[in-house]
C-alpha cells in the first residue's frame, strides 16, 4: 500500500470512502465488527491488520478470553478448510503414486 499511496493516492483514498460508506450503513455493533476484521486479518496474515484489530476489539469491550476464542477458531476453521481441500486434490492418491498425475502444471 506504501507504493499505493505514493504513486496511486486516489485509489488509496477511495478505501477511506469505503470506511466511511461501512461506518455509516453498519448494522452490528462495534465489537462483533472488530472480531471480524480480526478474523479476517488472521486468515489474511496482515500483521498490521490483526494488531489493529485486535486492539480495536479490546477498546470494543472483548476480553482476552474472547479474542483467544476468535483465534482458536480462525486456525480450526482454516484447518478444516485446508483438509477438506487437500482431500479433494489428492482423492486419487493410488492413481498419483502410480504415476498418473493429471496436472495442468506438469510440463
Amino acid at each position: 500500500m506504501r507504493m499505493l499511496a505514493e504513486c496511486f493516492p486516489e485509489f488509496i483514498n477511495k478505501f477511506d470512502e469505503i470506511d466511511a460508506l461501512y461506518q455509516k450503513k453498519r448494522t452490528i455493533d462495534e465489537k462483533a465488527y472488530q472480531f471480524i476484521c480480526f478474523a479476517l486479518s488472521i486468515k489474511a496474515r496482515s500483521k498490521p491488520c490483526v494488531l489493529k484489530h485486535f486492539k480495536g476489539a479490546l477498546d470494543a469491550g472483548a476480553t482476552i478470553p474472547e479474542l483467544s476464542y476468535i483465534l482458536a477458531l480462525v486456525m480450526r476453521e482454516a484447518a478444516g478448510a485446508d483438509d477438506c481441500w487437500t482431500h479433494d486434490v489428492l482423492g486419487d492418491w493410488q492413481q498419483i503414486v502410480q504415476g498418473y498425475v493429471q496436472c495442468e502444471c506438469k510440463k
